[in-house]
């Protein structure tokens, strides 16, 4: 005889997630269009949006450093108005503009140059004394 399947005495009900819907412009998730889900007082569920995240502050050189310790903002939000002086730079040598590697790289460029420097004036000397 086929033997019958035990019987679930506990019927749980499913539950549908609850459905949101976009508040703004069109309803595709693109990256100017992007939302969190946010429990709302009350219990409901309901939106947030995202701002898109920015590039921040950059050296020029090609690198592609960031400069740590500036705050990653839209552009325009490092004017003057919204920004004031001392959040835009660090107190270091070339503060606000290269990072910490590239500033590192340049001491010790210019250093190996004049190290080099020193070495062709001895071996000239050398070359000269040995030419007498």
């Amino acid at each position: 005889a086929p033997r019958s399947l035990p019987r679930d005495t506990k019927r749980t009900k499913t539950n549908m997630a609850p459905r949101i819907t976009y508040k703004r412009r069109h309803a595709y998730n693109t990256r100017s269009n992007k939302i969190v889900k946010k429990r709302l007082p009350g219990g409901s569920l309901g939106i947030a949006y995202v701002k898109k995240t920015t590039k921040g502050a950059q050296t020029p050189a090609g690198d592609a450093g960031r400069i740590h310790g500036v705050p990653r903002v839209a552009t325009q939000k490092y004017s003057r108005k919204h920004m004031s002086k001392n959040k835009k730079s660090v107190t270091r040598a070339y503060g606000g503009v290269l990072s910490a590697g590239a500033v590192r790289e340049r001491i010790v460029r210019a250093f190996l140059v004049e190290e080099q420097k020193i070495v062709k004036k001895v071996l000239k000397l050398q070359a000269a004394k040995e030419g007498k």
